[in-house]
């Protein structure tokens, strides 16, 4: 959404804003089930962009790796084995980023 702001800050604003302020915070739901649905939909829909954030997020959230796959193989056979290697070469990017970006942390200490 970074070029959305870019473009027109209001139209953002009013998405995000909504989404985030009204979507996200309703009653009867958890944050971690609100995420669940929200990566479940992307895997599903083959989203080209957003979902490495909602994998991020998900890991924030709790979600083990395991949890994560078995997201990804469930969905898969409802949405079609497209969907599964489309998420499955999406988290493999998050996993491999991450890993790089924890290594260049580790570089960074000092002994």
């Amino acid at each position: 959404m970074m070029n959305q702001k870019e473009i027109y800050p209001d139209l953002y604003d009013l998405s995000v804003g909504y989404l985030f302020g009204e979507i996200w915070s309703r009653p009867h739901l958890s944050i971690r089930d609100r995420e669940l649905i929200t990566l479940a939909s992307n895997i599903a829909l083959a989203r080209p962009a957003g979902t490495h954030s909602h994998y991020r997020s998900a890991k924030h959230l709790g979600f083990t790796k395991e949890e994560i796959m078995e997201i990804i193989i469930h969905v898969g056979h409802y949405a079609g084995w497209p969907a599964i290697a489309h998420a499955l070469i999406q988290y493999e990017e998050v996993l491999k980023q991450d890993a790089a970006a924890r290594k260049t942390k580790r570089k960074g200490r000092k002994p």
